[in-house]
């Protein structure tokens, strides 16, 4: 193992150890709520917290566009992961909502995962090479965006939040009330997010995918899913809006049926009046992609 990836599962390890006090605070049976998709970053992510040795459950939360293989897997070699089914499938979402996602509007994401683990310690498995936007990240955050740093200074962070807690509670308490065991008692129990907020911390935020892969293949030795081997850099949702042109010409030829699903929803759109100008300038990434795949005609609904 090359010596930069033992420092930085070193370091993986620390940064969990460090937190599990803050996860049990907040969940006492499960620990960390750990986000599970099956692809290779969150695979990382479940063996690293494994090493670490830290109470964690790990959720996948589906979106009614998984890839079949990906679910197969996940069943297969992660059976403690559990698979959290959607309420509501993303076509009908679409539907209601009169609106496609997009790249720039991404509801998907907010309403099928990112409420997850709300007022819990999730971990994620988000690095900073993936992206632009990722780069930014730093490795704890609470979702609501009121604070974004390391474990340190998000302890005193947590410290100044308490204290402002607690001294606008001590101000409706009895005058004899003994404020050192207040302090130290509400210290222990206040949460310092509300209940839709979640704390969020990114053990491989350091990691490269060559750290990912070697880590996977050669330290833990355990197998990936099929679509890696069948020329997918990335494993995510069906024509997620994020994907390159290859990527969604790529999904058309080979999941007809969410094509045809998505056909269907922009219909049922239409009838209820929800698609305006901005669907068809939504849907040219996806139509553009399919024509050049296919014959025109298939696709004559748009």
């Amino acid at each position: 193992m090359r010596a930069i990836l033992q420092q930085k599962i070193n370091n993986s390890i620390a940064l969990l150890r460090k937190a599990e006090s803050l996860a049990m605070r907040y969940d006492p049976e499960n620990g960390f709520y750990l986000a599970f998709s099956g692809g290779k970053d969150s695979q990382a992510l479940y063996h690293i917290a494994k090493l670490a040795g830290v109470r964690f459950k790990a959720h996948m939360n589906a979106t009614s566009i998984d890839p079949a293989e990906v679910v197969r897997f996940v069943r297969s070699q992660y059976p403690d992961v559990e698979i959290i089914a959607p309420k509501q499938s993303i076509y009908s979402l679409a539907v209601q909502k009169g609106i496609l996602p997009t790249q720039n509007i991404r509801w998907c994401c907010a309403e099928l995962k990112e409420t997850a683990g709300a007022g819990k310690v999730t971990l994620l498995g988000i690095r900073h090479e993936e992206s632009t936007k990722r780069s930014k990240r730093k490795e704890v955050e609470v979702s609501s965006h009121k604070f974004k740093g390391d474990m340190e200074q998000f302890e005193e962070w947590q410290k100044e939040q308490t204290a402002k807690i607690i001294k606008k509670v001590a101000k409706k308490l009895p005058k004899n009330t003994n404020f050192d065991e207040f302090s130290i008692n509400q210290e222990s129990t206040i949460k310092c997010v509300n209940g839709k907020d979640s704390i969020l911390i990114s053990p491989i935020i350091e990691w490269t995918a060559r750290d990912v892969w070697e880590f996977l293949n050669e330290v833990v030795s355990v197998p990936h899913c099929s679509l890696y081997d069948n020329g997918h850099h990335r494993i995510g949702c069906i024509l997620c809006p994020m994907c390159s042109m290859k990527e969604k010409r790529r999904d058309i030829k080979e999941h007809p049926h969410v094509v045809h699903k998505w056909k269907q929803a922009i219909r049922d759109m239409r009838r209820r009046g929800g698609a305006d100008g901005r669907t068809d300038t939504i849907l040219q990434p996806i139509r553009g992609a399919y024509i050049k795949s296919q014959r025109k005609e298939d696709w004559g609904v748009f």
